[in-house]
């Protein structure tokens, strides 16, 4: 991991360097010898909030923290790195929904809110994708649709008081691209709904989604003259 993690710092000179620690299947860890060894050299317990192989992954991110903080940078993970436990100074991008944004935040650690049911710009524009013609897309194929009104109504901020919302450090759309060949396809998945999650950051607390919807079709116009392909259902009335 540090081998690793020096040539990052050698070619990108940015305070925040990112070690992913998502999607980690600590199941093959229960089963793993040379885990089960380290968890046993380290005298890991598993306890009634995380389970052993949650704090070996602890161990390994808070190693790599202390690692890249001696370098002088700061790390960001997947908010999986609050399983086990995690420093405050570790930046946390909330992706299984908004709920652990808000316990980060709660924790005193920055936050960055980009929660899959809002932000996952692969997700399908629309609620019936076959019937409206759209190309095939991540999220289960189109089952969890992300309208734009949808993406408009995201609330980085609930159930945050002023205090904790100062660690929010703002949002970030997702585009994956499994199912993306192509740039106009890019274009279609992220196109109109960067826009609104763009409000969501930037304009929190004076939306309206009917003023929105209607600044929309000027933003159109740019679109067209840019000869953008993005997708056309919010400007055709489907949702």
């Amino acid at each position: 991991i540090e081998d690793v993690f020096t040539e990052i710092i050698d070619i990108f000179p940015s305070e925040y360097i990112h070690v992913g620690g998502d999607e980690c299947p600590k199941v093959r860890w229960a089963s793993c010898p040379k885990c089960q060894k380290r968890i046993k050299q380290l005298g890991i317990k598993g306890d009634e909030k995380h389970t052993k192989e949650e704090y070996l992954q602890s161990f390994v991110i808070n190693h790599a923290e202390k690692f890249l903080n001696s370098k002088g940078r700061q790390i960001i993970g997947w908010d999986e790195i609050l399983e086990g436990g995690i420093s405050k100074s570790a930046t946390i991008m909330a992706w299984r929904g908004a709920k652990r944004g808000i316990i980060a935040a709660k924790l005193g650690n920055k936050v960055i809110m980009t929660p899959t049911h809002f932000c996952y710009l692969d997700f399908a524009n629309t609620s019936d994708r076959e019937k409206n013609g759209e190309p095939i897309c991540g999220g289960r194929n189109g089952k969890r649709p992300i309208t734009l009104r949808i993406a408009y109504s995201f609330d980085p901020y609930a159930e945050l008081n002023e205090k904790e919302r100062t660690y929010i450090m703002g949002v970030q759309g997702n585009m994956w691209t499994e199912f993306v060949p192509n740039f106009d396809h890019v274009q279609h998945m992220i196109l109109p709904r960067t826009a609104a999650i763009a409000e969501v950051g930037w304009s929190y607390g004076n939306q309206n989604y009917d003023d929105f919807a209607r600044r929309m079709h000027l933003l159109r116009k740019l679109y067209d003259k840019c000869g953008f392909k993005y997708a056309p259902y919010f400007f055709n009335g489907i949702e």
